[in-house]
């Protein structure tokens, strides 16, 4: 069976630490993110650019996060979320694969909290395959809400009939967005939580891969101090096996 490996991970905007305490690790994330091995990397609290931080740190990339960050053969898709004093932010997907399309959906709930969804469609062994990464809110409400404008874009935009992803940082650790996600016939792995958050010491689960038209065949959180000191999230990668009958050419 032919199979997509696909990981998503909030990278802290490659800055770890507060204040004059602070210390880059887009470097370090740069190495790590290649050892994932991932066809598709999702990637949430990406920095376009950061005046500030760019004048603090002598080896910050003159790249954007995504293209920096971006494996040698990957395409870098990046889109804003929120746009702030010295900078902007969003998410991103790299993609081994060659992308076919992709666009932006708002899905800000409130003015405090700049949130989207970045959509991205891949062809995979001859097959187009859907991906969509999000990054939810921190209150239960504007989840609910967010979660809402999901289905809506997913019904909207992407056919019944083709593999989708959605994955990212939920900002959940209950049922809500599983419950909810389901009724959309997108369901994640079931069975053991794997903790991504925080860190240093993983209590919940954050972070998921939900899934419609694949075959789940695995799921892990890489663990290791190297994964503690680059962001407060753990990156969560998960497998799939794509529908029987695809071509075999990439």
């Amino acid at each position: 069976m032919n199979t997509i490996r696909v990981a998503t991970y909030n990278i802290h905007k490659g800055v770890q630490g507060i204040g004059p305490r602070r210390r880059l690790e887009i470097h370090n994330l740069g190495h790590a993110i290649k050892e994932l091995d991932a066809d598709v990397v999702c990637l949430q609290e990406v920095r376009k650019m950061n005046r500030d931080e760019a004048a603090y740190f002598t080896h910050w990339p003159e790249l954007p996060q995504a293209d920096f960050l971006a494996p040698e053969g990957y395409e870098a898709v990046y889109r804003t979320n929120a746009i702030t004093r010295h900078g902007e932010h969003g998410n991103a997907i790299l993609s081994r694969w060659p992308v076919l399309d992709h666009q932006h959906e708002d899905i800000s709930d409130h003015r405090f909290e700049q949130r989207g969804l970045l959509h991205v469609e891949v062809l995979v062994h001859g097959q187009p395959v859907h991906v969509v990464v999000v990054h939810l809110g921190l209150i239960r409400a504007s989840r609910t809400r967010q979660v809402a404008q999901l289905q809506r874009y997913i019904e909207r935009e992407i056919p019944a009939q083709e593999p989708l992803l959605v994955a990212g940082d939920f900002n959940d650790w209950g049922a809500l967005v599983e419950r909810a996600l389901a009724a959309t016939q997108l369901k994640a792995f079931k069975g053991v939580r794997q903790a991504t958050f925080p860190s240093r010491l993983p209590l919940v689960q954050l972070d998921y891969v939900y899934a419609r038209g694949l075959t789940p065949m695995g799921v892990h959180v890489p663990r290791g101090r190297i994964w503690w000191r680059m962001s407060d999230h753990l990156p969560l990668i998960a497998e799939f096996g794509l529908p029987k009958g695809l071509s075999t050419s990439p």
